[in-house]
């Protein structure tokens, strides 16, 4: 084991240094990631709020302008929301492959 005071010391190769600058980096993009995910759930749940209003309001032969456009706005903004989640930054959790899945209830095989 090398002590800690050794460590320190020790040069860092280029290749250590840039690995470390891209770990910063991705750290960096999945915070901004994570503040605009919350952003745009907190945007999506006020829009969610008025268009139920919204439609509380109208009656059953009449359905504003506004309702449709909120109703689309709330699905443009519920896409980008899947997409960010889905878009993570950086390497994702390894996974080892398991052979066949057991499907609960039924007798392996």
């Amino acid at each position: 084991m090398v002590p800690q005071v050794l460590a320190q010391n020790t040069p860092r190769t280029p290749a250590q240094i840039e690995k470390d600058m891209e770990d910063q980096r991705l750290k960096e993009a999945n915070l901004k990631r994570q503040q605009d995910l919350r952003a745009d759930t907190d945007r999506l749940l006020q829009l969610a709020t008025e268009l139920k209003a919204a439609v509380d309001k109208s009656n059953e032969n009449l359905l504003s302008l506004d309702v449709l456009r909120k109703a689309d706005e709330v699905e443009k903004l519920a896409r980008r929301v899947r997409e960010k989640m889905k878009d993570g930054i950086g390497p994702g959790p390894r996974t080892e492959p398991t052979g066949n899945p057991r499907v609960p209830g039924r007798p392996p095989g």
